[in-house]
């Protein structure tokens, strides 16, 4: 109605033709999903944006050992730059959600009036390229009722968040003095109010923080419609505060996101000291003796009893002397030491998806083509 009584301040009665064969119910319908059109392509370009951001970082990192967990204990070396293109394929992921989903954003409610469409005699296919969406909401009491759309773009949103909380998670715990493997960029930290040796992680912990404040919107507009009869009904004004504000937490984090990891510094010795430490290599051994022909299962318990006499003995599997090693199998020669290096690891799991040094060049070769071309 304001928008009405602008347009008719400024061209006179020309203005007040605006509502013919029209409806607000309609006509807000169309403007949210314009807007929500042109900010999913904001959302698509900072996915992207932060992707290149975690790239440059693998890229400098593809060969940096690093100890790889499992319920947060040491599991098996890998490397940082493999580590990080788990989270630049979750958020290949998001992409393809969010241009997945724009594509049921792009469809034009205009036409359908308030409920019913209109005896007007109008063309809404001609109003839907021109405006350019891809088409028209097929049912008029749809069209001007259903606010899927949003809930589909703030569950994709979820899951961005869901995504940078678990990394945020790794940041705050690598940059801990007990891990030690990276340092934040100052300009992303605070001090402690009284204990002048802090560094706070704060962008991390905040973003941590907003994921439960997307997931609440998720949760407001999916209870918003569940007991909503057809057609429109007033419920829906409240759709807009939770969709503005996811939009705008996500692409904030987006960008803080890209920029922050371009600060984080790698202490390359601290993360293949602790990639040392925990037995990493032992399912190498494993394998080793599957290898030799042994039962994976027997050669499972065989690496187990070695693991344990290494333990009491306070050294790695590594230091072990061939003598020892062949007591627990006698199967064992010489060439297992290149199996049990953290490097020998490594450069063995060489396929699609693996952690071998050259597997991660080609990674981030094929994702950067791929952004390219988006």
């Amino acid at each position: 109605m304001n928008i009405e009584k602008r347009l008719t301040d400024k061209i006179g009665d020309a203005g007040k033709r605006l509502h013919t064969g029209r409806s607000r119910n309609d006509q807000v319908a169309t403007d949210v999903r314009l807007w929500l059109r042109a900010t999913t392509d904001h959302v698509i370009a900072g996915l992207s944006k932060l992707q290149l951001s975690l790239l440059d970082l693998a890229e400098t990192h593809f060969d940096t050992v690093m100890p790889g967990f499992t319920h947060l204990q040491v599991a098996q070396p890998v490397t940082f730059g493999h580590h990080l293109m788990a989270y630049v394929e979750m958020l290949k992921r998001d992409a393809e959600r969010f241009t997945d989903a724009r594509r049921r954003i792009n469809r034009l409610p205009l036409g359908a009036a308030a409920l019913a469409g209109t005896s007007y005699p109008i063309d809404r296919v001609m109003v839907a390229k021109t405006l350019g969406f891809d088409g028209v909401c097929e049912n008029s009491l749809d069209a001007v009722s259903d606010r899927d759309f949003a809930i589909e773009f703030t569950f994709a949103a979820s899951l961005v968040m869901t995504h940078l909380s678990r990394l945020s998670e790794e940041l705050i715990l690598w940059s801990s003095p007990r891990f030690a493997f990276i340092d934040i960029a100052d300009r992303f930290c605070t001090g402690s109010s009284i204990m002048p040796q802090k560094k706070n992680p704060d962008v991390p912990e905040l973003v941590r923080g907003k994921t439960g404040r997307v997931y609440g919107h998720l949760t407001a507009l999916l209870t918003l419609m569940k007991g909503q009869p057809l057609a429109y009904n007033k419920d829906n004004q409240e759709d807009k505060e939770p969709l503005f504000d996811t939009a705008d937490t996500l692409l904030v984090t987006l960008e803080i996101y890209a920029d922050m990891m371009r600060g984080i510094t790698v202490n390359k010795e601290n993360m293949r000291q602790a990639a040392s430490e925990g037995f990493a290599t032992a399912t190498d051994l494993a394998d080793y003796l599957a290898k030799k022909g042994m039962p994976f299962r027997d050669a499972h318990e065989v690496v187990a009893l070695a693991v344990r006499f290494a333990v009491d003995k306070k050294v790695d599997l590594s230091d072990l002397p061939l003598t020892t090693l062949q007591q627990f199998a006698p199967e064992i020669s010489d060439d297992v030491y290149a199996v049990l290096t953290l490097e020998g690891s490594l450069n063995s799991r060489n396929h699609i998806g693996g952690t071998a040094p050259v597997q991660v060049k080609a990674a981030i070769a094929r994702a950067r083509a791929a952004i390219n071309v988006s």
